[in-house]
């Protein structure tokens, strides 16, 4: 049984979605933030490092998105949304998981939290760099979809790296350019989007207003 420790909207939509999507038997636990329940000494026991997600699995305490993403993808091979060891969209899903979690995500670390990189005199400094890796990274998402999609992995078709993408899309809803204007993005959270498991994410996690 899983056990996922979520707050609305943040890095542990991607695992959320995958649970649903993937229709297999699971709890949540909402977390609030603004209380900082993330923050406490029992959270801290199972995560310390006081972040969602935080994944119980058969009540052994697992975080990082991205790994998350690929151990239910590889837990639960019959969805086919993680290429085997051997397979050829093997190199790609690797690729960009890690991508996706080591170059993108703490991009948008720094846009939301930039007095954590240099102080409170600095953000308008932080966020502009944030939102030129940003729009850079978008760039390079963009040409590789545009070459090999719909998908990451392209016609394997989606992958739990694909699910990570899109959230990360959604994070950028408010930037001064979205994901959204990058076409071929567009496109894939257009596919992303129409699968029955995002609504359902969006309503249990009470997300609305975004594609």
């Amino acid at each position: 049984m899983y056990r996922l420790y979520y707050i609305p909207g943040a890095a542990s939509f991607a695992v959320h979605w995958l649970l649903i999507d993937m229709g297999v038997p699971h709890e949540v636990v909402r977390i609030d933030s603004e209380r900082r329940e993330h923050k406490t000494a029992e959270y801290l026991r199972l995560n310390p490092n006081g972040m969602v997600p935080l994944l119980l699995i058969d009540g052994q305490p697992m975080y990082e998105a991205a790994a998350l993403g690929m151990l239910l993808g590889e837990r639960h091979a019959e969805h086919r949304l993680a290429p085997g060891a051997f397979e050829p969209a093997r190199i790609a899903y690797l690729q960009w998981t890690l991508h996706l979690a080591n170059t993108v995500q703490p991009a948008f670390r720094r846009w939301f939290y930039p007095t954590e990189a240099a102080g409170e005199t600095q953000v308008e400094t932080v966020q502009h760099h944030a939102r030129l890796d940003l729009e850079a990274a978008f760039e390079r998402l963009d040409a590789h979809l545009a070459a090999h999609g719909p998908y990451l992995c392209g016609t394997w078709g989606p992958t739990t790296a694909d699910f990570h993408a899109v959230m990360l899309a959604r994070w950028s809803r408010n930037l001064p350019k979205t994901a959204l204007q990058w076409p071929a993005i567009a496109r894939l959270v257009q596919l992303m989007t129409a699968r029955p498991s995002f609504a359902q994410v969006c309503a249990i996690e009470e997300l609305s207003g975004w594609p």
